[in-house]
């Protein structure tokens, strides 16, 4: 590592932390040379990526944006937000373990639905009502006949 002070390429490590979200390595490193001290942080190269909209657009991953159809879909509903968080990180789990790095948002929205179906019913009903996009109240009713059954 070079030290940002006199660019000098030897340094040693002081102190090695983990940040509290664990994703993230904190040094502490000191530079042979001149003495001082400075920090560095080491993380995960993740690789991007591509959201293949229904139109063909691309965007890239937004994993913000789960999490907020997530939480919509679960207002006023009495679903803890460590809940939520944890069904976001699956599922994010589950698109980057893709072989492909472009993926379709049918996917996605598949996967959030598969979790809403487990955690709440009425946010699945909720989610799916958009997702789906029910054109009337009959694929509506539908859908709700086949939550029933099961």
């Amino acid at each position: 590592m070079k030290c940002p002070f006199c660019s000098h390429n030897d340094t040693k490590v002081v102190d090695k932390r983990e940040t509290n979200n664990e994703d993230v390595t904190r040094r502490r490193r000191e530079c042979l040379k001149c003495g001082k001290r400075f920090t560095t942080y080491e993380r995960v190269d993740e690789i991007n990526i591509i959201i293949v909209k229904k139109d063909g657009n691309r965007q890239q991953f937004d994993r913000q944006k789960i999490e907020r159809g997530i939480l919509k879909a679960c207002e006023k509903r009495a679903i803890p937000v460590e809940v939520i968080r944890k069904a976001v990180d699956e599922i994010e789990a589950e698109i980057r373990s893709q072989d492909t790095r472009e993926i379709p948002s049918k996917l996605i929205g598949n996967l959030v639905i598969k979790k809403l179906k487990k955690i709440d019913k009425v946010a699945y009903i909720r989610f799916a009502s958009v997702y789906r996009e029910f054109a009337d109240l009959d694929s509506f009713e539908k859908e709700l006949h086949v939550l029933l059954k099961k």
